[in-house]
């Protein structure tokens, strides 16, 4: 009995996804050694660089809200306050990196440990915190969301459908690519105020009226890893995108309809972005996959600036997520939010419970899951039984047969056959494997997949089989001869095949595109899950949206990242997929109701979810098991649904401060925040009692009452039934219905909780939806009983 199934104790992750999975047959020894180690992986690498020959490291200080004049006089402010650290004012010159003049004040500097905690000290001063290197988190699916049946959107003039601006932190992007040509566009709306920023490679032309601003962002970068050209890479000084990764993401935003686009012949048809009228401004703060903090925040400072309506963040804090006072992401998006701007962020692709980030309540925070199309690969046995599998074969097979060899008996000499199962170079023997198809397996998720089926090639091989791949159904691959990748149940088929006959052959297919998958969706293995360990109270992600192999514009100098071939539109997975899916139908909400806040549109997004999959059952995970709150937060988006919500949950930025209140913030760190003196509740508003479109109470001890405000946005006179439902708690609503006489109108409502049995540190999970014969306005709950 030859295991195919090899231990791993090395978990990894990276960005758009060639991502740490736990398949869930692995053994426990594989689960335990993934959580004990704390490889939670996939959202970021981090590598702590210092100062050259000091102990200097790079930091960013944020000081809140400012009332100076203009951008010089913040610079001017800045290079004082760190002089006085520093006794030095040319010294304050040289530390400084960045300074984010615009939207708020702050700079980042290389500093010593003990100078910043000197520099937290002071009174200005909200926090001061280490930049961090991060990762990025990386057609069919705005069918499956049925963008194309919204009537009143389709009914609005082009002139107001396109004056929503998107701004997207990223790669940069690739502006010859057909998605971003801007036929049938008007004028660069009047409001915005960015730039178009000529770089290498990169001049005024290549701005259009569909891609309206350019920026890009490498001090930070340079500043701890030292010059771009010192990399050996191929890479462009400027906004052009060299990665892909943010070419894709914002053509699924807003890329124009672009005709017989397919993926090596494969998921043919049109690409379009969700709101293909909507403009772009593009802000590359990544390098090489890697993003400075310091420089993200830079982007953000911007953007705010610039006029963006809606921001996407397709990356994320490395987990675990660092207070809200030390994290970019929450203190940008803050800042965004204050001033209407919606920003939609990437959960995470870190797999395990509470790694889920960008768990700020302001910030709209997204999962991954599938849409109803599927990549299969057959294999098909001498014994006729044929087994599913994915990867991307385009070469027409041989119509033949070959013989079948496990890579454990192809052993080089002096190699030990658990080596050789991982068929990587120098451990196969050409002769052993000559003609024949090789089943490989994984050493780590790490592991250079196109390399293994090189090794085979080199050798004569036919052939190979990944067997027992956790990401082959949602990370397809193509190499450099006939592959598949098949899962732990077709795997332990083929090693009785294998065991059973000596002279065992397969054949392998081409690939083929199946549609109207069922169920669909189904929850990425992937994708980060809460619970929110910031601010448990806040259920975290918010929502769900297609992030599995999907397919958007690509850039050519990028590789595909499997056979090393130039695509003009290239199919990747991860959160960093399905966040700009929630931005575009943001900016399509911002179309139609051209007023909402940030708050309203995340409320309507959330409300109007769906949590059943396209056969009426609820949504799974992978594994067949049910998902909860925490996989998808309050269900799939429903583009459709969210432009007529009926009832929202609005919040203000009084309500967040009183939340940050409640979470323990103290004044100094709150008064350089907004504007305005910044006073909390005495005791502060409990952070259940935060007026949030979900549900959740992390600790219940005995009784507890909950209160959330509806604002009814409808027509005329209206009533609401309440239904709510939970297990595990008893729980009643109070009053359970409301009326309301016309739009506008508020009404408050009361959950009462009563736990009868210790949940044992799991949370008990419902909702409570309120529903007339026009809505459905669902709340997701989830209680964790600690004490009775």
């Amino acid at each position: 009995m030859t295991p195919l199934c090899q231990k791993s104790t090395i978990p990894i992750c990276s960005c758009h996804l060639k991502t740490a999975i736990m398949h869930p047959g692995c053994n426990k020894t594989f689960r335990q050694n993934m959580k004990s180690t704390r490889l939670f992986g996939l959202f970021f690498l981090v590598t702590l660089v210092f100062g050259h020959g000091t102990d200097r490291k790079h930091y960013i200080v944020y000081m809140g809200q400012h009332s100076h004049p203009s951008s010089e006089s913040v610079v001017t402010a800045n290079h004082e306050l760190l002089a006085s650290l520093l006794e030095s004012y040319n010294g304050a010159k040289e530390a400084s990196i960045h300074h984010y003049t615009k939207s708020f004040r702050g700079f980042s500097a290389m500093l010593t440990p003990d100078q910043a905690t000197r520099l937290s000290e002071n009174e200005d001063v909200v926090s001061v915190f280490e930049s961090k290197m991060n990762q990025l988190h990386t057609t069919k699916s705005w069918k499956f969301l049925g963008v194309d049946s919204i009537p009143q959107y389709n009914k609005l003039p082009m002139d107001i459908k396109s004056d929503v601006i998107v701004g997207v932190v990223d790669t940069g992007v690739w502006p010859e690519s057909e998605s971003f040509n801007d036929y049938g566009l008007g004028p660069v709306p009047m409001k915005f105020k960015g730039e178009c920023v000529v770089g290498q490679n990169f001049t005024q032309s290549n701005c259009n009226k569909k891609i309206i601003g350019a920026r890009y962002y490498s001090k930070a970068f340079e500043a701890i890893r030292g010059p771009l050209e010192n990399f050996n890479r191929t890479f462009f000084r400027s906004v052009r995108d060299t990665d892909g990764h943010g070419t894709h993401t914002a053509s699924t935003i807003a890329g124009s309809k672009v005709s017989n686009v397919s993926f090596y012949g494969l998921a043919s048809g049109t690409a379009t972005g969700g709101v293909p009228s909507a403009r772009l401004s593009i802000y590359k703060a990544c390098w090489f996959k890697d993003c400075e903090e310091a420089d993200i925040l830079a982007a953000i400072d911007d953007a705010i600036h610039d006029g963006v309506d809606v921001i996407s963040l397709s990356l994320g804090p490395i987990p675990p997520q660092p207070i809200y006072f030390e994290d970019v992401f929450s203190i940008g998006s803050f800042h965004a939010f204050e001033k209407g701007i919606v920003v939609c962020a990437s959960g995470g692709n870190s797999i395990f419970p509470s790694t889920v980030g960008n768990v700020a309540p302001w910030i709209l925070t997204v999962a991954a899951s599938t849409i109803d199309r599927e990549l299969s690969s057959y294999v098909v046995l001498g014994n006729h039984k044929q087994l599913k599998g994915f990867s991307v074969n385009t070469t027409p097979d041989q119509g033949k047969q070959y013989r079948l060899i496990f890579g454990t008996h192809a052993a080089a000499f002096g190699i030990p056959s658990r080596n050789a199962s991982f068929c990587k170079r120098n451990t196969l023997d050409s002769n052993l494997i000559k003609g024949k198809i090789v089943a490989c397996t994984l050493e780590t998720l790490f592991d250079d997949k196109n390399e293994k089926a090189i090794t085979i090639k080199e050798g004569g091989g036919a052939g190979m089989i990944l067997v027992d791949d956790p990401l082959g159904k949602d990370v397809l691959f193509q190499s450099a001869l006939p592959s598949v990748s098949i899962g732990q149940e077709e795997a332990q088929e083929l090693q009785s095949y294998m065991n059973t006959f000596k002279n065992s052959t397969a054949r392998i297919y081409q690939t083929v595109t199946h549609v109207g998958i069922k169920p669909s969706p189904v929850m990425a293995i992937f994708s980060s899950k809460g619970p929110n360990i910031i601010t448990p109270d806040i259920i975290k992600p918010d929502i769900t949206a297609p992030g599995v192999n999907i397919l958007a514009a690509w850039s050519p100098f990028a590789t595909d990242g499997t056979a090393g071939n130039s695509l003009d539109y290239n199919m990747i997975s991860g959160t960093s997929m399905s966040c700009p899916h929630v931005a575009a139908v943001s900016a399509l909400l911002k179309s139609v109701h051209p007023n909402w806040t940030p708050a309203m549109i995340k409320s309507s997004i959330m409300t109007t979810a769906t949590i059943t999959d396209n056969t009426g059952d609820l949504i799974k995970n992978e594994d067949s098991t049910e998902a909860t709150p925490f996989d998808y937060g309050s269900g799939h988006i429903d583009p459709i649904a969210a432009v007529n919500p009926g009832l929202i949950y609005d919040f203000n930025t009084s309500d967040l401060i009183n939340l940050l209140c409640s979470s323990g913030a103290t004044v100094s760190q709150l008064k350089n925040l907004t504007t305005t003196p910044v006073y909390c509740k005495n005791p502060p508003t409990a952070s259940y009692n935060f007026n949030y479109p979900s549900i959740g109470v992390a600790n219940l001890t005995g009784n507890l009452s909950v209160y959330r405000t509806v604002t009814y946005i409808g027509e005329g006179p209206a009533v609401y039934h309440s239904i709510l439902e939970i297990t595990g708690v008893k729980a009643s609503v109070y009053p359970n219905v409301i009326r309301f006489q016309k739009s506008g109108e508020k009404m408050t409502y009361r959950i009462d909780f009563e736990a009868y049995k210790s949940s044992n540190g799991s949370f008990e999970f419902g909702s409570l939806t309120w529903m007339n014969n026009l809505h459905r306005v669902r709340s997701p709950i989830a209680v964790n009983v600690v004490q009775i």
